[in-house]
């Protein structure tokens, strides 16, 4: 069998008391390690679940499936992943390649970032389309991002921003080389977040084009959403360009036009000014 078990966002309890059992009678167990973090290292998890893990980067997951997949048609497999299976396309592909074999296959959710987002008080059947914000180099700065954005906005639904993740990534240099060198690991901050949405929003008013929010619209970060210290702040996006979360993972959310007053009023706790934010919604 093979196991696709959600360890959650925060730590290593945050595994499921079926997720734990699973693990722990598996002949082999990867830890997905590159499309998100936790709070702990893998050192952790070995030592809460008692047993080794192996830990799956880029290259293992996209081009190693059948290592991944090795002896799951007579022994038991884990494959555990940051927050819930289907977070990521990846593991999608994953499930796949194991049916293709004929190998069962079995689901352990748990929470994500996709549910989890309504910590900050936004109701969760309001949001629209999640988008992922790059990093950008002096190459390559797409921005098909806002569009997306824009279309929420039209229908006056909210847009969780996933933030960019490198780890593990080759230098451009060594993609020449036999040998690859790597980049060291970083991750988007909702202050870099912020700055290339405000770029974008400065290139459309010198194309003259019409705008779906501005600098001076409320924007909400979050920071370790599930762990212990998880942070919040709601600001206008010009505010946010500045503002620091500390340590990863972040992600970013831009409301709709309308709050509903209950989100209104949830929100007025995270606010970086609540006096003027309360003033503003009338609240």
């Amino acid at each position: 069998m093979f196991y696709v078990i959600g360890l959650g966002l925060g730590d290593a309890t945050d595994v499921t008391v079926k997720g734990l059992e699973i693990i722990k009678r598996c002949e082999r167990v990867f830890l997905e390690s590159y499309t998100s973090i936790l709070t702990v290292g893998a050192d952790a998890l070995e030592k809460f679940y008692g047993r080794p893990v192996i830990v799956a980067d880029r290259e293992l997951v996209e081009t190693g499936a059948d290592e991944i997949l090795r002896d799951a048609e007579t022994s038991d497999i884990g494959f555990l992943v940051i927050g819930d299976p289907f977070g990521a396309t990846t593991h999608t592909d994953l499930v796949l390649r194991a049916r293709e074999k004929n190998i069962p296959v079995q689901i352990v959710h748990n929470a994500s970032i996709i549910n989890a987002i309504g910590c900050c008080g936004l109701q969760l059947y309001s949001f629209g389309e999640t988008i992922s914000i790059p990093y950008w180099t002096n190459t390559w700065q797409p921005d098909s991002f806002y569009e997306r954005i824009a279309g929420n906005r039209s229908r006056d639904l909210h847009t969780l921003c996933l933030l960019d993740i490198k780890v593990k990534e080759p230098t451009p240099e060594s993609l020449m080389k036999r040998k690859k060198e790597y980049m060291d690991p970083k991750f988007m901050s909702v202050r870099e977040a912020s700055d290339q949405l405000i770029q974008v929003l400065d290139k459309r008013k010198q194309e003259g084009k019409e705008l779906a929010f501005t600098e001076d619209s409320l924007v909400v970060g979050l920071s370790r959403v599930g762990s212990p210290d998880q942070r919040i702040i709601v600001c206008p996006l010009s505010e946010m360009r500045s503002t620091d979360l500390g340590a990863p993972l972040h992600c970013l959310v831009i409301p709709g036009v309308h709050l509903h007053p209950l989100e209104a009023e949830y929100l007025v706790q995270f606010s970086s000014n609540p006096e003027e934010f309360s003033k503003s919604l009338n609240l």
